[in-house]
């Protein structure tokens, strides 16, 4: 995946915590910026595609890597 511009270490924060600062990180990326995610919560398997279709973010590219969820989300170029 690209260089990020910015990356949002979660891990260790339990749901809601993830979503509810990635909020903050995404606003903070200039348009068309990528940001990459790492957690450590299952349950954002779930939570950040669903953030990123409802504020129309594109969800690149989301997978584990040795317990550890990684997503890459690009915030769109008109934001």
């Amino acid at each position: 995946m690209d260089n990020p511009d910015m990356i949002f270490d979660a891990s260790g924060l339990m749901c809601p915590e993830p979503v509810m600062l990635l909020h903050g990180k995404v606003r903070e990326l200039p348009a068309g910026g990528l940001l990459k995610v790492i957690a450590t919560d299952p349950s954002t398997r779930r939570d950040i595609p669903k953030f990123c279709h409802f504020l129309g973010y594109e969800l690149l590219e989301q997978r584990e890597d040795k317990g550890s969820f990684l997503y890459w989300i690009r915030k769109s170029a008109s934001a």
